[in-house]
């Protein structure tokens, strides 16, 4: 790693059930045969543009989605005990091929490389891997991040990639997951300048380059650095690329967050102690994630994405508005979590 991320993450259960590629396609085989598919239509896609000099490292590729997807849907998704609501591997998919999908689709094929296509799709199914770390906000970048970062690195050893053959790629995956990092923490009260107060929050990608020059003085001048710092900023808008989606999809993703967010808390949502919370994040809290925490980190993304955003901006603020006129003169201390969640899904369908 070059981040100085200090302290140790070591294999858990899951990543010693799960050890390498045949044992996550066996898993993946019997629960997500969609993603097989996926693979091979995706496989015979990039062949048929950069030829068979792609092949090599698109077999280690392969194998590494497979094990990423299988570790993740075991520890937090469908097929594991620790069910999270948003964080599991629909997430994964969700940006390997719907949001990568849609990038591939209306940027074209020729706008990356072969190799940057394969780091993007290692970033959708390895990014989010542990989300069981202690939070410790003395570091920029959050421990969930840095244990996802040395499992996805376990990974690709596991896959047949080389540390040193394959060091652009692991160096991409280290910046893309780093990146990933979401502060959505309040702005401290006494920053008064917009420009800082929408600095001080969102996705750690584009201040990535101060960080490296506190850690890695001269990393200009490290191409597969200058490369790796590229593609998390357009790893950053795959990650939050669901303010583009139809408004539906949008809030669905808004309510399965809220969702995990009360389980991680401890409340839950037929608990009148989940109401307030769950009003407060879909409603200001949506607003806030829209308009003050996401940008658009890459012209990439904005090119394919932004119209979308655009697009649902209106719905946004309408239905954060009705929520809390739905909510208002007291009512949500008297609802659960579970009944704010209802509402805002049906207001989220109204036309």
């Amino acid at each position: 790693m070059i981040l100085g991320l200090a302290q140790s993450f070591p294999p858990d259960a899951v990543e010693r059930e799960l050890p390498d590629a045949a044992a996550a396609r066996a898993l993946v085989g019997r629960e997500r045969p969609d993603l097989m598919d996926l693979i091979e239509q995706r496989r015979e896609r990039l062949l048929g543009r950069f030829g068979l000099g792609l092949a090599e490292e698109l077999g280690r590729c392969e194998d590494a989605l497979l094990l990423g997807v299988a570790r993740f849907g075991r520890r937090h998704g469908s097929w594991g005990e620790d069910y999270h609501h948003y964080h599991n591997e629909n997430h994964a998919l969700e940006i390997l091929d719907g949001r990568l999908g849609r990038l591939m689709d209306q940027a074209g094929l020729e706008a990356l490389p072969g190799p940057d296509w394969l780091a993007l799709a290692l970033f959708s199914c390895c990014h989010d891997l542990r989300q069981r770390e202690d939070v410790d906000f003395r570091h920029a970048i959050g421990n969930n991040e840095a244990a996802s970062i040395a499992e996805a690195h376990r990974i690709l050893d596991a896959s047949g990639y080389g540390r040193g053959r394959d060091r652009s790629q692991y160096l991409a995956l280290e910046l893309m997951i780093a990146g990933s990092t979401f502060d959505a923490r309040p702005a401290p009260p006494t920053r008064a300048n917009p420009a800082e107060l929408a600095a001080s929050g969102g996705a750690l990608a584009p201040r990535l380059p101060q960080i490296l020059d506190a850690e890695l003085p001269g990393w200009r001048e490290d191409m597969d650095t200058v490369r790796a710092l590229r593609l998390a900023l357009i790893a950053s808008d795959l990650d939050t690329a669901n303010v583009a989606e139809p408004f539906v999809w949008l809030a669905e993703s808004a309510a399965r967050l809220c969702q995990e967010r009360e389980m991680l808390a401890g409340r839950a949502l037929d608990d009148r102690a989940s109401g307030q919370p769950c009003l407060a994040f879909l409603s200001q809290g949506q607003e806030r994630y829209f308009f003050d925490l996401h940008r658009f980190c890459s012209e990439l993304g904005e090119g394919v994405f932004g119209q979308g955003k655009r697009a649902n901006a209106g719905r946004v603020r309408a239905v954060s508005c009705s929520l809390r006129e739905r909510f208002g003169n007291g009512q949500a201390e008297q609802a659960c979590g579970r009944a704010v969640i209802d509402a805002f899904a049906r207001l989220s369908l109204a036309d």
